[in-house]
């Protein structure tokens, strides 16, 4: 069986991370969806539960981070292109999130983010095949 990852994230509006997320072009399971929770799909084995605070809240004994004060997780997703790392960025911005820095190119990878609704950093980068890459 293949390894699947599940990035859990608390949200305060369930319906308002799904219409920002569902803006940004990315599809949520059903199967794993009550008012409580949804299972967004990333990747054929990478998957993020946004879940409401309170349901978080059950699967830690810690209390749960505000992502508008402090970071608890940088989530971190590759695109295709440069073009497709900014066209993500912009559909974010034009759905109510905003960025947090300029984009940066380093030659080997092309980085820019987005802050969502609840203060969680996105980063997304565009890896410059290692043979193109300069030496």
């Amino acid at each position: 069986m293949a390894q699947q990852i599940f990035v859990n994230l608390p949200v305060a509006d369930l319906q308002r991370s799904i219409a920002f997320f569902g803006a940004l072009g990315f599809a949520f399971n059903p199967q794993w969806t009550d008012d409580s929770a949804t299972c967004m799909i990333v990747g054929d084995n990478i998957f993020v539960m946004l879940l409401v605070q309170e349901r978080f809240q059950d699967f830690t004994p810690r209390p749960v981070a505000d992502a508008r004060t402090s970071t608890e997780v940088l989530v971190c997703l590759t695109r295709d292109s440069r073009e497709a790392v900014d066209a993500l960025v912009g559909r974010a911005v034009a759905a109510g999130g905003s960025t947090w820095k300029q984009p940066q190119d380093h030659g080997f990878m092309y980085e820019h983010g987005f802050i969502d609704p609840d203060g969680h950093l996105w980063e997304l980068v565009h890896l410059v095949p290692p043979a193109a890459a300069p030496a």
